[in-house]
């Protein structure tokens, strides 16, 4: 079993980055994933981020589903574009809010809110 280390912790991982137990995410954890999907040294979580990562996360664990990538923003009251602006990719910030990988359906859906 992957593992990341970060600071004074170990983050067990699935083969693509993904953490595996959902209920062990915390803003350290956070972070350390936060460096397997963006070219940074330190962490570079700011409220902003986090608040974006908590929605994310309260919002799967409720509907089991990835939000509607424009209602994030919306929904943390931050600008319409606040999770591009953020991540860059929502996927990314989907890793790092330590949630399950995406099922193929997921991404297209995805993708498509995309173009």
């Amino acid at each position: 079993m992957p593992t990341i280390e970060y600071d004074d912790i170990t983050i067990n991982v699935d083969d693509e980055g993904y953490l595996l137990n959902a209920e062990e995410w915390d803003e350290k954890v956070a972070c350390g994933l936060t460096q397997t999907v963006e070219d940074v040294d330190e962490c570079d979580l700011t409220d902003d981020r986090l608040e974006i990562l908590r929605f994310m996360r309260d919002y799967y664990m409720r509907f089991e589903s990835f939000p509607i990538v424009r209602q994030v923003c919306k929904n943390v009251h931050q600008d319409n574009e606040c999770l591009y602006e953020q991540f860059i990719d929502p996927l990314k910030a989907w890793k790092i809010a330590g949630l399950p990988k995406p099922t193929p359906d997921a991404i297209a859906r995805i993708m498509h809110e995309l173009d």
